[in-house]
């Protein structure tokens, strides 16, 4: 698969296991990063949406380059979008 998937999750949360179950199923590799044992990525998270520490927050970066996509809670075909697919 083109392009990189980074999702910052939780454990307890069902949209990312949602999400990851779809991504799985399509082939889209992903790098899954645990805010609960991040200190540094639930910073990047709560930056990202407005003081909230709301997962999944996943961002995206095409094979072509430039700079990635930040997306919170979306949906499998907005990932495949974002990716290009």
């Amino acid at each position: 698969m083109a392009g990189t998937v980074t999702m910052y999750s939780t454990t307890w949360c069902g949209y990312c296991r949602r999400l990851k179950g779809q991504m799985d199923r399509e082939g889209i590799g992903y790098s899954e990063i645990n805010i609960e044992n991040d200190p540094e990525s639930a910073a990047f998270v709560e930056k990202a949406n407005g003081g909230n520490q709301t997962v999944p927050t996943v961002v995206v970066v095409p094979a072509s380059g430039g700079e990635g996509v930040t997306m919170t809670n979306p949906s499998l075909a907005q990932v495949k979008q974002a990716l290009g697919v």
